[in-house]
């Protein structure tokens, strides 16, 4: 779920989400991120209008 937490964070803050803001937010909240799955977090939001989804 850190991973997805750190998507919202982003899109709350209008930051574009992208591998190293996900990175960067992850190792903020102490979590050690894997980057597999933060480039595919990446991915799946690509085309997800994530307001929408909320």
């Amino acid at each position: 779920m850190e991973y997805v937490y750190a998507a919202m964070l982003l899109h709350s803050a209008e930051t574009e989400i992208d591998d190293k803001a996900v990175t960067a937010v992850l190792k903020a909240a102490g979590v050690d991120a894997d980057s597999a799955r933060v480039k595919a977090l990446v991915a799946s939001l690509g085309g997800v209008n994530i307001a929408e989804a909320m």
